[in-house]
């Protein structure tokens, strides 16, 4: 099994405009790969996902949206995240219905999400091992498993450090 790597959560001073620029221009290539358009207004959702590691609503990202286009509409933010997430580009956190970036959108996988209860930064774990325990287990009771997503609440290894110095 894949070891737990920190590297899922932000360092505490990364620099998140390169985080974000990374995203986009991933995002950007994948998209001119698959022959799909990134527009104007999905690049725009997908930055706005990205401007924190922490799970965004899409009553926050039409919010952000209003502030610059004053006909932003429910709909509009939906199709351009129901197209992120087909895409791979962004993930779903079912629990908070909310949204975050992708970390690895090269490739399909299902992800495992770490959720901070402490500041609420969410680290994706991407263990393939994980994925085939479960597809094997399912299997042997006969289920078939069409998506599967898996949340865990805990302290992140900032909050965690930040707990042991005081």
């Amino acid at each position: 099994m894949a070891d737990i790597d920190t590297a899922t959560f932000p360092r505490r001073r990364h620099d998140h405009d390169r985080c974000i620029q990374d995203a986009l221009a991933a995002a950007e290539a994948l998209c001119a790969e698959r022959h799909v358009r990134l527009t104007a207004l999905r690049r725009r959702v997908l930055e706005l996902v990205w401007r924190s590691h922490r799970p965004v609503k899409a009553y926050d990202i039409l919010a952000a949206l209003r502030d610059g286009r004053a006909g932003a509409a429910p709909p509009t933010v939906y199709r351009a995240l129901d197209f992120l997430l087909h895409e791979g580009l962004i993930h779903r956190i079912e629990s908070l219905n909310a949204y975050v970036g992708c970390a690895e959108p090269e490739g399909q996988h299902a992800g495992q999400f770490l959720i901070c209860s402490e500041c609420g930064t969410v680290g994706e774990l991407n263990d393939p091992g994980i994925d085939a325990l479960l597809e094997a287990r399912v299997g042997q009771l006969g289920f078939r498993l069409r998506r599967q997503t898996i949340e865990l609440d805990g302290v992140c290894p900032q909050c965690a450090d930040a707990g042991d110095a005081g």
